[in-house]
């Protein structure tokens, strides 16, 4: 089966900035790079500081401009006094991608507490702060595009991942509520939702897994974190302006 081609997708983000979460590997990762290889400067936010050194590196490397911010993407304040510190060495912020998240799977008479805490906190409070501090930037200067990482699991469920599909659901409401909130201020907000893609979080499944899920995958084949990065390059752009509050599903037709 031919490889996509990808990186075609060409739109002009010079002299705007976007904040990427989760942006040290995996989709971060290609997000990041497909935004700077586009011309936006990119704050590229995680808790792991070498990881991410790499994908400044690498956005450096094609001649574009990053900084990396290592944040416990959970502690309110700690954020907002990042995104003050982007606005500060940017002179603003129009492009925020909330991609950070992390699983925790068990079947839920095996889930305990900090399980279920630990991903809601991560994956949905860490959605809400980074929007709630950034889009306080966008509302003065009355543009902004939010992307939100949701998922397949937060569509359809999936067993094991209560705790997962519970926070992904919760990013597909609060993306529609937020998205009517400022429609009227040239402000979108829209969420992708992935299937399974080729990942650290998948490769954990191992290789017989995987190949029983790409048997339930009418493109027979596992997505790869730059078909994600496009969509999120399309909807970050000025072309998108009038798409906004919807739920953009890449599965290979998975959920079809």
């Amino acid at each position: 089966m031919a490889e996509p081609v990808l990186g075609t997708i060409q739109t002009d983000l010079s002299g705007q900035t976007a904040l990427v979460t989760g942006a040290s590997r995996g989709i971060g990762r290609a997000i990041a790079l497909s935004l700077g290889r586009c011309g936006a400067r990119v704050a590229c936010v995680a808790r792991d500081a070498a990881k991410l050194a790499e994908t400044v590196d690498a956005i450096r490397a094609t001649g574009g401009e990053a900084d990396a911010w290592t944040c416990d993407v959970t502690d309110g304040p700690k954020i907002n006094e990042l995104v003050d510190q982007v606005v500060a060495k940017y002179g603003g912020l129009q492009i925020l991608v909330n991609n950070a998240g992390i699983t925790r799977d068990t079947l839920l008479p095996r889930m305990e507490d900090a399980q279920w805490d630990e991903v809601i906190l991560t994956n949905l409070r860490s959605t809400f702060l980074f929007t709630r501090a950034a889009t306080l930037v966008m509302m003065r200067a009355r543009y902004g595009r939010v992307i939100n990482m949701a998922s397949v699991s937060g569509l359809v469920g999936n067993p094991g991942q209560a705790n997962y599909a519970a926070s992904k659901a919760g990013i597909i409401g609060f993306t529609k509520t937020v998205a009517r909130e400022f429609a009227g201020r040239n402000m979108t907000v829209n969420a992708v939702a992935p299937g399974f893609i080729t990942t650290d979080m998948t490769a954990a499944l191992g290789e017989l897994v995987n190949e029983e899920v790409k048997k339930r995958i009418p493109a027979k084949r596992l997505g790869r974190p730059e078909e994600i990065a496009e969509a999120v390059l399309f909807l970050a752009s000025r072309a998108a302006g009038y798409i906004t509050g919807q739920v953009l599903t890449i599965d290979g037709g998975m959920t079809a």
